[in-house]
């Protein structure tokens, strides 16, 4: 078996809990990869300051990908690589979420915009991201700084509709994709965890058989496509599970931890 020389892992259902948060066990994974001298870094749908918390804990030393991998971030925050959505495809998605009926937010490289400062996951968000949102009457006016957009909704069905219909809306000039059952993030076009994971490994010199990536989501595949060891965590779709290498334990039960375990032990 090829050795491994770079992990790569999602955040949300993966790296961190139900209530976001980091276990002792995630942390000591990370530091023996380090010791192992195995490279490590994150890349997530979230927006590059709801990443922030993460840096020290881990001590990140590598850049990370957020916005599902369309921004590639040092660990002092500074963008690398920052794509934008087209301003008119951004007209488009905000308008069909607004026809399906959904929470919508706009994210820009530093801000979270929302209208209704009383949408269902809000608090959800200020949690999971540890940032407040700035309450805007329109988007109007930052269509053209737009990293991601979102839409959330408590009903997954209605939301698997909205994706494929937003998939057909904006077509090669948008990623739309679920990164929760709850959340369907639209992202620059051309960009997802998979080139953020060829791009990593370009950077570091190491081939894409050398990288291990780990997640949880629709959103984790275009990854696991591009690295030779994938594991999806136990709390993934059984779709998920089934387009990875490796199946772990979900992320209540250490699942990211003892997937490490595996990859050590090779």
């Amino acid at each position: 078996m090829t050795r491994v020389k770079l992990v790569v892992s999602d955040v949300d259902g993966t790296l961190v809990t139900h209530d976001k948060r980091l276990t002792d066990a995630a942390k000591a994974a990370v530091e023996k990869l380090r010791a192992a001298g195995i490279g490590f870094t994150i890349v997530s749908s979230r927006p590059t300051l709801g990443m922030e918390f993460l840096i020290k804990p881990l001590a990140l030393t590598l850049p990370f990908g957020s916005f599902n991998g369309s921004s590639i971030v040092d660990p002092q925050l500074r963008p690398i690589e920052l794509h934008l959505i087209p301003a008119e495809t951004a007209g488009r998605a905000i308008e069909l979420f607004d026809q399906f009926g959904v929470e919508i937010w706009l994210f820009t490289n530093e801000q979270w915009l929302i209208r209704d400062p009383n949408g269902g996951y809000v608090g959800h968000e200020q949690r999971a991201i540890k940032h407040d949102p700035t309450i805007v009457g329109s988007f109007a006016t930052h269509l053209d700084q737009a990293c991601k957009i979102v839409g959330a909704s408590p009903d997954p069905q209605l939301l698997a509709r909205c994706e494929a219909a937003m998939q057909q809306a904006v077509g090669q000039d948008a990623t739309a994709v679920r990164s929760q059952t709850y959340y369907l993030d639209i992202t620059p076009p051309g960009h997802d965890k998979g080139t953020f994971v060829a791009a990593m490994a370009a950077r570091l010199g190491v081939s894409l058989d050398e990288v291990a990536t780990i997640g949880d989501m629709q959103n984790d595949l275009p990854m696991f496509a591009r690295s030779g060891m994938s594991f999806a965590m136990g709390n993934a779709a059984d779709e998920i599970k089934q387009r990875a290498t490796h199946v772990t334990a979900s992320n209540e039960e250490d699942g990211f931890a003892k997937a490490m375990d595996v990859i050590l032990a090779g």
